[in-house]
């Protein structure tokens, strides 16, 4: 019998660096850099995310048969090399600045891999958007698929179009940087006052309350736009080619004036941009698979990744609009998720296995519970250390009593399990709250969440009643598809609004009842839904089973488990500082309840930074 192959997955140097391990193509483990540094999306080298994928393989470096990158590096230097010569001297300052690091990190990358693992053998190189699209076909539940890459920039690419058939992937079409849907996505978000590669969930969260007001201008431009979907930038508009702004003077006097600056009050102008740059992206996304199903002769399948999958509203309108009869996106669609891609590349490619789909209905995900996980005795060990007041509860008890406290009103911090792979807490890393108060959207965004308080809260929802809350007809178990936006709350469970507050504008209309579950309606009567069933829901479908005994309610209030600018909790010492610092009222550390009322301040408490090594 042959020893099982294992291969490390890696990305790096841009945002969100990740590791991803595989066993004979079975994915083990996968894991974002930022969740052990606590940086926000850590570009740093992914040492502390690939030991912990070692780690949960039990393996060291050495056993390792092949370490995969998601990006070549020699590709990336000649897109950076022309870019800043073609707009020299402008961005001779961004070179100077950029080249040391990237050529340290980049050109020199397999060193850095040997030195940072210990690690002797191949490293091998798969191009940028062929990771994303690898991550997005071969882990999907469908043995022919058309794919679809949308994101910021790779090598040179910046959209793609592929097809997968069985272990076999090909990209047949692109575009190539500088014209790119992420990077446009990206301006709007900077010049609305909000941070890149985080804040484009905020761009789209405002959306709806703004009116589509600059469309035209966009359209007439900015973007030429052709039918199939592809696009020019006017790039007289854009700095994304030789400087750091991403926007020229240009673009803000067409549009009316400077950038917000951030933290400063939102006014109706960014609103509507807001709502103007989500609907030209949505056009362009939906043009995009409607080429993507012509050019790879009609399959009835689309796998997404790539930054831009990450836009929920874009994709329910792909899969209600769009020619296909499903769509399956990357959990971890954006930087995260190129590691996994790579390493499943490498494996189907250069090593030629075969692909083995995980059976009807299923991917190969393990429901993106693939970080790292603490046992009952780990956590007894840290409240021990820490001196935390806390009762150990048998499972019934324990979901009884968790689900009395969301229904009278209280917001309970969730941790149990592995944690997820990718942006979106699916009932491993979460906070969790009563969707029926109306009141509180408001406060677990300010005083939990401690960000704006326009920002849409996620429902998690049973499965088996999807359809009783959601005109949603199928399982959307990663929270990456809206229902449908006018309007996803069903028709009988809406609430009429009269005629005097149907006049309300602007943020004011999020003080409406639209539905009853208030907490979890967008002002456009939307929702970005997380279905949870019984094999990958552990746990937390108990729950929310339990929640619906209670109350009748089969839905929760599902957010990460972090507070604006950190990233989702990864160790019970992350999660016991976030309920201590927020308006968290209870902590569930596995089979563990802790109270607020029962703890000490943090203050009196020791150093909460050390990290608890689980068994």
């Amino acid at each position: 019998m042959q020893p099982p192959v294992y291969i490390l997955g890696l990305s790096a140097f841009y945002h969100d660096s990740a590791a991803c391990l595989l066993r004979d193509g079975e994915i083990v483990a996968a894991a974002q850099e930022e969740r052990f540094t606590r940086k926000k999306n850590d570009p740093a080298f992914p040492a502390q995310a690939a030991r912990a994928c070692l780690d949960a393989g039990g393996i060291p470096s050495e056993r390792v048969d092949a370490v995969a990158f998601h990006d070549k590096p020699i590709l990336k230097f000649d897109r950076l090399l022309q870019t800043h010569l073609s707009t020299a001297p402008s961005g001779i300052r961004t070179f100077l600045r950029a080249m040391p690091e990237w050529l340290k990190g980049g050109l020199g990358l397999r060193r850095t891999i040997r030195e940072a693992l210990g690690y002797s053998g191949p490293v091998l190189f798969a191009e940028h958007h062929l990771s994303h699209a690898a991550s997005a076909f071969y882990p999907s539940p469908f043995d022919e698929a058309a794919v679809l890459t949308v994101d910021g920039v790779g090598e040179w690419s910046t959209t793609t179009i592929g097809t997968g058939r069985g272990d076999r992937l090909e990209l047949v079409a692109e575009q190539r940087f500088p014209h790119s849907l992420g990077l446009l996505y990206s301006a709007f978000t900077s010049y609305t006052g909000f941070n890149v590669n985080s804040g484009e969930y905020e761009v789209m969260g405002l959306a709806p309350y703004g009116e589509p007001r600059y469309v035209d201008v966009i359209l007439e431009k900015l973007v030429d736009l052709k039918p199939d979907g592809s696009f020019r930038l006017d790039m007289k508009y854009f700095d994304h080619a030789g400087g750091m702004r991403r926007r020229s003077r240009r673009f803000h006097r067409l549009l009316g004036g400077p950038p917000r600056e951030p933290e400063t009050i939102l006014t109706q102008r960014e609103m509507d941009l807001a709502r103007s740059v989500q609907a030209v992206g949505e056009e362009i996304l939906l043009r995009l698979a409607r080429t993507a199903h012509e050019r790879t002769g009609g399959p009835a399948n689309l796998c997404l990744a790539g930054a831009m999958a990450l836009n929920c509203v874009a994709n329910g309108r792909i899969l209600r609009e769009g020619p296909f009869r499903d769509v399956w996106i990357q959990p971890a669609a954006g930087e995260a998720g190129g590691a996994l891609g790579a390493a499943l590349a490498v494996w189907h490619g250069h090593y030629g296995r075969p692909r083995e789909l995980p059976g009807a209905g299923c991917d190969a995900m393990k429901g993106s519970f693939l970080g790292p996980a603490c046992s009952d005795r780990d956590i007894a060990r840290f409240i021990e250390r820490e001196g935390a007041e806390a009762s150990r509860m048998d499972e019934s008890e324990l979901l009884a009593t968790v689900a009395g406290h969301i229904s009278t009103g209280a917001v309970v911090g969730w941790f149990q399990g592995g944690m997820e792979f990718g942006p979106r807490a699916l009932g491993a890393r979460s906070i969790l709250g009563d969707p029926r108060d109306p009141r509180v959207q408001s406060r677990m965004n300010l005083k939990v969440k401690l960000r704006e308080s326009f920002r849409p809260l996620a429902p998690s929802v049973l499965a088996s009643r999807s359809s009783d809350y959601f005109e949603l007809d199928r399982p959307s178990p990663y929270m990456l598809l809206a229902a449908r936006v006018r309007p996803p709350v069903r028709p009988d469970r809406r609430i009429a609004e009269s005629e005097s507050r149907s006049r309300t504008f602007g943020i004011d209309r999020q003080n409406r009842q639209r539905s009853d579950i208030p907490a979890v309606t967008h002002v456009d009567s939307s929702a970005r839904v997380q279905t949870v069933d019984e094999r990958s829901g552990g746990r937390f479908f108990r729950l929310l089973e339990e929640f619906d005994r209670q109350t009748g309610c089969g839905v929760l209030i599902n957010t990460s488990f972090n507070v604006r600018g950190e990233p989702i909790a990864c160790t019970p010492a992350d999660a016991y500082r976030c309920f201590l610092r927020t308006g968290i009222d209870s902590l569930v550390l596995g089979s563990y309840l802790l109270t607020k009322e029962r703890q000490r301040p943090l203050e009196e408490k020791v150093d909460l930074r050390k990290q608890l090594v689980p068994d």
